[in-house]
């Protein structure tokens, strides 16, 4: 009796073995699937995607990190936040009148791009020259400090200084 019961934990174990195997495997291949577009460009619109990571440097720090797709201009557009497995995580449009953000069933909406930002990452985001910077042109923004070294590897990253508290970006986009 002593062996049957034996025999059918070490089945159990190797059952519980494969099954974690099988898991871990499912979830590395969605982590590297690639995920499918959110967005549409168009012809009229500016288009990028990469990831980003945002961090301010309040108390505690705050961090923001994660793929993210972009179409538009400083007065009008639309940015999809994704998680590594591409599930959306948010999503944001703008207006000149207006921006609201969804995340899952929730909207909240506020009247500038700018106090959305400041709500959602803990510091606005100099909309209108981070536009440049994503096309390569390094247009300066009041406290801001970008760095464009490596933009022809996609790779772009600024620090702000002022106001505190201090933040930084940094965006690898993605090149077709």
């Amino acid at each position: 009796m002593t062996s049957v019961t034996g025999l059918s934990k070490a089945l159990a174990r190797r059952r519980f073995c494969a099954t974690l195997a099988a898991g871990t495997a499912l979830a590395l291949l969605a982590g590297c699937a690639t995920p499918q577009r959110q967005l549409t460009p168009t012809a009229d619109a500016g288009y990028w995607s990469g990831r980003m990571s945002v961090q301010v440097l309040s108390a505690p720090p705050q961090t923001t990190s994660g793929s993210f797709e972009l179409s538009g201009s400083p007065r009008q557009g639309e940015l999809v936040l994704l998680n590594p497995l591409g599930s959306i995580v948010a999503r944001v449009h703008w207006t000149e009148k207006q921006a609201s953000v969804t995340q899952g069933n929730t909207v909240r909406e506020k009247a500038s791009l700018d106090e959305l930002t400041e709500e959602l990452l803990g510091a606005n985001l100099p909309i209108a020259a981070l536009f440049d910077w994503l096309q390569g042109r390094n247009t300066p923004a009041a406290g801001w400090q970008a760095d464009l070294d490596a933009f022809s590897d996609g790779k772009i990253t600024a620090q702000r200084t002022s106001p505190l508290p201090e933040a930084s970006l940094r965006i690898v986009l993605e090149r077709p």
